[in-house]
């Protein structure tokens, strides 16, 4: 080998880039909106209310990070319009999505959802002033990982070369709160420092200029180490490392590190999906729309179940909010404020 290839988030980060830029990637995967119109009808409520309990700013930024084909933006701007008119005239939408394809399919999806037209942004920071309401379901996921591996004489760090990872000695970065978790020989340990950073970028936006935070994703909320890189190519499973650009790479969410990068503002939960769904009132929609569509019935009670359930995403997925002058429980949490979940929630 002629060199040591490039540090794994490098290699995470361009593959990605490409595989978005080039590729419909609903093709090989599918999200919860996507699922179900419930889900993003849920989250609508959930803004309704925390948009109250932030005493009903007029107007005020409702942000989606990585909206995919923006169907969940779309479903909760209906259900806004319909049950909550007043939020939904308060609301100017911003989505963070840098693929030029997925810009314009969200486009299409949110044309005349709202009076003021949508704007994007590459990242957080271009956003507008005011008090904010953020989505963000399954973007963290795909952001970069490195990977560090425990062995006899010090920890090494993975690259890619030639599709495999090769080993080089590294230091780990001292302040990251993942260090201080005790490994063994041969346990990997995994950092995203663009999570962190993302993190950190909302928590500063909330101390600035008040507002909420939702981020779901698939992850942990326990001191674990291990690999979790994978990859999804024509919906099945694929060598993460072979033939960059043609598959989605992902890992698991580190949710306890979020959680104390966000610690200076209130933080709810991490909880698992499914409770937080249900808590919305996930199954009462679904009785709901079962009535009223009697033919399509067991494919609604299906899709409720797909999102909830503990053998499917509902203990996979993990909910986490954060918020600065929320008047009350954000709801979905029950009180879990700082990181106050109970046992049988975690993983």
């Amino acid at each position: 080998m002629s060199g040591p290839g490039e540090r794994l988030d490098q290699f995470m980060g361009r593959a990605n880039a490409a595989y978005y830029a080039g590729r419909d990637p609903f093709a090989d995967f599918i999200t919860a909106p996507e699922i179900s119109q419930i889900f993003g009808e849920l989250l609508g409520a959930w803004t309704a209310v925390v948009w109250q309990l932030l005493g009903s700013p007029d107007p005020f930024v409702l942000v989606e990070a990585g909206p995919g084909r923006g169907t969940l933006m779309a479903d909760a701007l209906r259900l806004l319009r319909r049950v909550a008119p007043a939020c939904h005239a308060a609301a100017r939408i911003h989505l963070i999505e840098t693929s030029p394809r997925l810009r314009a399919r969200q486009q299409r999806a949110l044309h005349g959802a709202t009076a003021v037209p949508p704007c994007w942004h590459d990242t957080i920071a271009s956003l507008p002033d005011g008090p904010m309401i953020l989505l963000a379901n399954e973007f963290l996921d795909a952001l970069p990982i490195r990977q560090f591996v425990k062995r006899a004489e010090g920890w090494n760090e993975r690259f890619v070369h030639d599709g495999r990872f090769h080993e080089y000695p590294a230091c780990l970065p001292p302040a990251h709160p993942a260090v201080s978790r005790v490994a063994d020989a041969g346990d990997v340990l995994e950092i995203c420092q663009p999570a962190v950073a993302f993190m950190q970028a909302v928590v500063a936006r909330l101390q600035h200029q008040r507002g909420a935070a939702l981020l779901i994703d698939y992850g942990y909320d326990a001191p674990l180490c291990g690999d979790s890189l994978q990859a999804l190519r024509d919906g099945r499973p694929a060598d993460p490392l072979r033939d960059p650009g043609t598959a989605d790479l992902t890992a698991h969410v580190d949710f306890r590190t979020l959680a104390q990068v966000a610690s200076t503002v209130d933080v709810w939960g991490s909880v698992t999906q499914g409770y937080f769904l249900s808590a919305l009132g996930l199954e009462a929609r679904a009785e709901q729309l079962a009535r009223a569509a009697p033919a399509q019935a067991d494919e609604i009670r299906t899709a409720a179940a797909r999102l909830a359930a503990p053998g499917h995403m509902g203990r996979l997925f993990r909910v986490l909010g954060l918020s600065v002058g929320l008047g009350g429980d954000m709801p979905g949490f029950a009180g879990r404020r700082d990181g106050n979940a109970t046992g049988n929630e975690r993983i």
